[in-house]
């Protein structure tokens, strides 16, 4: 379990063909690297809990399987590419975010990019299925991001970001087309099903 409360950015360092799977190679951020990590730690990256399967000083090492490939944008990265990057949430931890399982429910791009001053307004564009899961002042986790919805339209929504998210996340570099890993607020999901059971 996380919350969608960035620790830090990483960089992808390497990516090792496995046959139908793919090693990935991420440089972690200092944030990350002021803790301890260990092999069998679970890890978000962009949203997606990954296994941490190797450690090289500052090298943590992940195995993608198909269906993470095919699901998220993690097949599409490039070394060189930054990433977000979490650590699962301790028991004892603060929840400043909301629950995000690390599960991608799908992928959605960049459309709109609205500046206002500091802040920045950006438009996703989503199938309608997700679409429908999602109210505005409700929570998406976007590449791990926890944040708050502010409009959602029939296959589209926004979101409103302030400085610091845009510093330290990669939603700060993004451009128009760029994919994203998109993960719903558990609550509508769970809610969905059960208003769609035959009773």
């Amino acid at each position: 379990m996380f919350t969608g409360l960035v620790e830090g950015r990483g960089t992808l360092a390497g990516i090792e063909d496995l046959g139908n799977a793919v090693r990935l190679a991420v440089r972690s951020s200092e944030n990350m690297l002021e803790g301890e990590n260990h092999v069998g730690e679970s890890v978000c990256i962009n949203g997606c809990c990954l296994t941490v399967v190797g450690i090289d000083g500052d090298i943590l090492l992940f195995d993608a399987g198909p269906e993470t490939l095919k699901k998220t944008n993690l097949g599409s990265l490039k070394v060189g590419d930054s990433v977000n990057l979490e650590r699962a949430l301790p028991v004892d931890g603060r929840l400043g975010g909301h629950f995000v399982q690390g599960h991608i429910d799908g992928v959605g791009s960049v459309v709109e990019i609205q500046e206002d001053g500091e802040w920045t307004t950006i438009w996703f564009q989503a199938n309608e299925e997700l679409c429908e899961l999602m109210v505005p002042k409700g929570s998406i986790a976007i590449d791990g991001i926890s944040l708050t919805l502010v409009d959602v339209e029939a296959n589209r929504f926004s979101v409103a970001l302030i400085p610091h998210t845009l510093e330290v996340t990669t939603l700060g570099i993004c451009d128009v087309g760029q994919q994203v890993n998109l993960e719903t607020d558990i609550l509508g999901k769970y809610t969905k099903k059960l208003l769609t059971m035959e009773t």
